[in-house]
């Protein structure tokens, strides 16, 4: 899903640069304000939204409503693994300069920054998943041998 979703943000990044309107650049900036501002609540549930609803502005920015679909629905599969990623301080800590480099860089039109951010952030949250996973496997397992 990871790997489907990398692609489909590199294009909706690339789109939303050349698309994005002067009112949903000023919803994206207050949406990674927003999501600062949840970053300090510690509320899970509040980072998630402030997460979901940042994405939602670029993809929306794209005017593909088919790719807008497409990743709608990768994002519920992913919505699990999106709150287990949340929950470790020094990561929410790291989306919000992430956010604000994206944020920046689709304001410029820089579809390759846009591009490269998108990637790592992507990247990070992979890693993150595979090592959630992996802990619940070894869980599993240390419980089997009880």
């Amino acid at each position: 899903v990871l790997e489907v979703r990398r692609a489909m943000d590199a294009l909706c990044v690339e789109l939303a640069c050349d698309r994005i309107t002067p009112e949903e650049l000023q919803d994206l900036k207050k949406a990674c304000d927003t999501f600062e501002a949840a970053v300090k609540t510690d509320d899970i549930k509040q980072i998630a939204q402030a997460d979901v609803a940042l994405h939602d502005i670029i993809v929306q920015a794209t005017g593909n409503q088919r790719l807008i679909q497409l990743v709608n629905n990768l994002s519920e599969q992913m919505y699990r693994y999106r709150v287990e990623y949340l929950k470790e301080e020094q990561t929410r800590n790291l989306l919000v300069s992430e956010h604000e480099e994206l944020v920046k860089a689709i304001r410029e039109g820089d579809v390759q920054k846009a591009q490269d951010i998108s990637f790592h952030h992507l990247e990070n949250q992979r890693k993150a998943i595979i090592r959630t996973i992996r802990a619940e496997n070894e869980a599993k397992e240390a419980e089997k041998k009880e």
